[in-house]
C-alpha cells in the first residue's frame, strides 16, 4: 500500500511538472505568434509567409532580409524570435 501511495504521488508530480512546463511553452509560442504578427504585418499579409516552408537558415535569410527593408521597426532579438518560429511552424 505504501509503494502505491508513493507511486500516485510521483505520477502527480510528473502531471504537474509536465502541466507547467506546456502551459509556459504556450505562452512563449502565444508571445512569438504576437510579434510575427505585429512585426511582419507591418509591410505584407502574414499569410504570404506561412505559405512558406523553409529551413531554419532559409527563414532566417527571409528575416534578416525583410528586417533590412523594414529598418528599426525590428530588433535583432525579434528577428530571432521570429526565425525560430517561422522554423518551428512552417520549417522542413
Amino acid at each position: 500500500m505504501k509503494n502505491f501511495m508513493r507511486t500516485r504521488w510521483l505520477l502527480a508530480l510528473v502531471v504537474a511538472a509536465s502541466w507547467v512546463s506546456a502551459s509556459a511553452m504556450t505562452v512563449a509560442d502565444q508571445d512569438a505568434k504576437a510579434l510575427f504578427e505585429a512585426r511582419c504585418s507591418l509591410c505584407h499579409p502574414t499569410s504570404r509567409p506561412l505559405s512558406e516552408t523553409k529551413t531554419a537558415e532559409g527563414w532566417r535569410q527571409t528575416v534578416m532580409r525583410m528586417k533590412g527593408k523594414a529598418g528599426e521597426r525590428i530588433s535583432d532579438q525579434e528577428a530571432e524570435i521570429i526565425i525560430n518560429y517561422l522554423s518551428e511552424i512552417r520549417g522542413k
